[in-house]
């Protein structure tokens, strides 16, 4: 069955749900298709990934079993989608829906696979249309909205992406992909809050951030403009120093030039003055994430 034949059903109805932003899960009616082998778990998250989209066959392989996969790589792959099949029709028998099979969901196509949704959510693709319009309305300067929308973006991730499943290369750079556009949505809705003067409510959750990103400068920047803002100039210093001397430990760098304005404008300026980005102090500071 052609999704795109599909698309005007109702989301959550009749449809595949998935959600990658945490633990792997993916429901037909409501009801989970999710396997608990781990290869076959491998095989749905990347066709989860890519849903409404061929995957092929090669790609599979690759994330099962690396440049290393046994003579009976392809049979053994026809296997987990059988197994994956299963529970899908498992799950069409339960709802009571006729005229659709498991083929009509887990397609086989020329070369490859595609799981169709047929309409149904996907919560990666809601958090970059959220984040999409977090990110429009910091552009438009309207720092309310873009607070709001990323976090309703955020708060889409209940975890690591695909926490629960053994990310071969495949999945493993999808999944490095993932965690960079979260940090990026984080990153644009503290500045959002910190234009919006809420400098004292983030520095708990900046503190647990710049220790976990011990070389993100951007949230460092961030972290030292709210300790300032909130009368805590000292602190605000101590945590370039501290960034200073991993970056130099780890990388042989200094941090950028415009961490540095920061710096500066923090010995010198009013709490009230200084911007994590505005032209006088940091810039549009660099992000090195570790």
């Amino acid at each position: 069955m052609d999704s795109d034949a599909t698309c005007t059903e109702p989301m959550g109805e009749k449809a595949v749900d998935i959600e990658v932003l945490g633990a792997l899960s993916a429901r037909e009616h409501g009801i989970s298709i999710t396997p608990t082998a781990p290869k076959p778990r491998q095989v749905l998250a990347l066709l989860a990934l890519h849903a409404d989209r061929v995957v092929q066959v090669s790609s599979l392989i690759e994330e099962l079993w690396d440049d290393e996969p046994p003579r009976s790589a392809r049979t053994t792959l026809q296997t987990y989608v059988l197994q994956l099949r299963e529970l899908i029709g498992e799950a069409l028998a339960k709802a009571g829906e006729d005229g659709v099979t498991a083929k009509d969901i887990l397609v086989t196509l020329p070369g490859g696979y595609r799981l169709n949704t047929r309409g149904g959510r996907v919560d990666f693709r809601e958090f970059e249309r959220q984040a999409g319009a977090g990110y429009r309305a910091m552009d438009g300067d309207d720092y309310a909205a873009a607070a709001r929308r990323l976090r309703e973006a955020l708060s889409l991730w209940t975890g690591s992406a695909l926490a629960d499943v053994t990310a071969g290369s495949r999945i493993g750079l999808e999944v490095k992909r993932l965690e960079e556009t979260r940090l990026c949505a984080l990153d644009q809705r503290i500045e959002a809050d910190l234009r919006l003067g809420r400098h004292r409510e983030l520095l708990s959750e900046l503190t647990v951030l710049v220790n976990k990103h011990r070389m993100h400068e951007s949230l460092h920047g961030q972290f030292m403009v709210a300790l300032h803002r909130s009368g805590r100039r000292g602190e605000a210093l101590s945590a370039y120093q501290r960034l200073r001397a991993t970056l130099v430990r780890e990388l042989g760098l200094e941090p950028s030039a415009a961490l540095s304005r920061l710096q500066r404008s923090i010995l010198t300026a009013h709490p009230e003055t200084v911007t994590a980005r505005g032209p006088e102090a940091a810039g549009q500071a660099v992000a090195r994430v570790g």
